[in-house]
């Protein structure tokens, strides 16, 4: 199977100097080339390649934003995010945008090979030094202290929190829950100093941000 590129670069000479490297990796057929974002949007709406190889510092519109576009308009494409930046905060809007690999342009040609590879495959891709970023990122945030609703409350909190927020009266949540109404006020009143809330309104809008809820 040929898998479709589409390479997008605001530098015409990087773009020149990698075309014809992949033109002749198999399994790779260049579909087309753009030199920034917003050109790169609108050459995927109508090429509809498999894989886009994203630059992220271009003008007008960056390779993220243009990442989330593409995506926004077709969930399959596989984009491998090209980047100068070993930083953090590149690499988390990188994957939040929902690229499938994020490559250094100091690794070699051999390198982007082996993550187009990857994402053909559906697995992602991030060059070692990113690797280390983030596994370095997610260690850290294991330390910090877990705000989230299943640190901050008990399974019965919890439950009396989501019924809240669906709209249940306390006298349909202590029936529910088969407990007194006093006890579903006092689950109700620990729920909001625990959480530093103050109204039903807020406490819905927490069951949902933290998925104890759906929106609807």
């Amino acid at each position: 199977m040929t898998l479709r590129v589409v390479l997008v670069d605001d530098h015409r000479m990087f773009r020149e100097a990698l075309r014809p490297l992949l033109a002749q990796t198999p399994g790779f057929e260049i579909a087309g080339e753009a030199g920034d974002g917003q050109a790169a949007v609108e050459l995927c709406a109508r090429l509809a390649p498999d894989v886009v190889i994203m630059d992220v510092s271009m003008p007008g519109l960056n390779g993220l934003e243009a990442t989330r576009r593409i995506l926004a308009e077709r969930p399959r494409t596989r984009v491998v995010v090209l980047s100068m930046h070993a930083d953090r905060r590149f690499v988390a809007e990188t994957l939040r945008a929902g690229a499938a690999a994020y490559v250094l342009k100091d690794a070699g040609f051999a390198e982007l090979v082996r993550a187009l590879q990857a994402v053909a495959e559906g697995r992602t891709y991030l060059s070692e030094p990113v690797r280390q970023l983030v596994v370095q990122e997610y260690v850290a945030g294991l330390q910090r202290e877990d705000r989230s609703a299943f640190s901050l409350l008990s399974a019965r909190e919890r439950e009396v929190l989501q019924l809240v927020a669906e709209g249940a009266s306390t006298k349909e949540i202590g029936d529910r829950l088969s407990v007194s109404v006093k006890t579903v006020e006092t689950h109700r009143r620990q729920i909001m100093e625990k959480l530093d809330l103050h109204s039903v309104a807020e406490l819905t809008k927490y069951a949902i941000r933290e998925g104890l809820t759906p929106l609807d």
